[in-house]
């Protein structure tokens, strides 16, 4: 080993210099890993079918989801329409299409995990910039704010900020949920830009006489950003769970007429005992998503990670 590594020292000392190679970024570097990571493919693949799915049920659902067309096989004794030809997953207790609004809840669950997560991330954006950027008296205030909300359980301060409304809604749901995952995105953007404030390149610019915000959104932040981006994609899988609890909660959007997985999950349990089958549909659906997003998120902290890439 040591004789390999001095006759290479002295190939090279010989040469005069190293052999000219292209450097690559750290994202770069990091999907050069990802594409041959089996667990990013897998997430990478059910988070794709779940988007396409989302952007194209209106027009592949077999039938129109709030019409009822199996109404007429609504009894009493049977208040769930069984599968049946053009019906693969029977029907509901309103006798609509369970398939048709499985492919179209997509969509309504699409749009409350990506708003909600968005809202979350400006809002950290903004307080993780301020405490990390300024630091001081405004880096103590935020952070006290943020402990606070950090010590409630996430999904009771949602349930407790939905509850706030008059009338539930799916932008009730949205918010509550974005109000909750501020604080995940603050503390991490703000320890990100406290490492980065000691960093060659920043006190190279506060030698240059570079201003503060300058050093702050041209320096700090966008080398503090990565590890934010990594755990947007870890909360979104966490968001569509939790919207799923808030409506399941009964404190999602009253009206079914556009159909949301955990929607359809809050109005299955009254049927759970007999017809298990309309409320595990959804469940799995849910489960599924969350598992890409998941796998997504965490094959990418790990491909962005310097300890885990030596």
């Amino acid at each position: 080993m040591r004789d390999r590594k001095k006759a290479r020292i002295d190939a090279l000392a010989e040469a005069g210099s190293l052999s000219a190679e292209e450097g690559v970024s750290l994202w770069q570097s990091a999907w050069l890993r990802l594409r041959r990571d089996p667990i990013f493919l897998v997430g990478l693949g059910i988070v794709t079918v779940f988007v396409i799915i989302a952007i194209i049920a209106p027009w592949i659902a077999p039938h129109d989801p709030r019409a009822r067309d199996l109404i007429d096989q609504v009894t009493p004794a049977t208040p769930i329409p069984p599968p049946q030809p053009g019906y693969p997953l029977g029907g509901d207790n309103a006798g609509r299409d369970l398939f048709s609004r499985l492919l179209v809840g997509a969509r309504q669950t699409l749009i409350v995990g990506v708003l909600a997560t968005l809202g979350g991330l400006l809002g950290g954006l903004v307080l993780g910039t301020l405490a990390g950027g300024i630091g001081g008296r405004v880096d103590n205030l935020i952070m006290r704010v943020v402990d606070v909300m950090l010590s409630i359980p996430s999904l009771l301060m949602a349930f407790s900020i939905a509850a706030i409304f008059a009338r539930p809604s799916q932008w009730t749901v949205i918010l509550a949920i974005a109000i909750i995952q501020i604080p995940i995105f603050a503390r991490l953007l703000r320890g990100s830009m406290m490492a980065q404030r000691h960093s060659d390149h920043v006190l190279a610019a506060r030698a240059l006489g570079v201003r503060a915000p300058a050093i702050v959104f041209r320096h700090m932040l966008p080398n503090s950003i990565g590890p934010v981006i990594v755990q947007g994609t870890l909360v979104l899988a966490v968001s569509i769970i939790d919207a799923a609890a808030l409506s399941f909660l009964g404190l999602g959007n009253p009206d079914d007429s556009l159909p949301e997985w955990g929607q359809m999950l809050g109005r299955a349990q009254v049927f759970f005992n007999s017809y298990p089958h309309i409320a595990v549909y959804p469940a799995l659906c849910i489960i599924v998503v969350a598992l890409g997003f998941t796998l997504m998120g965490e094959s990418l902290r790990e491909a962005l990670d310097p300890k885990s890439r030596r």
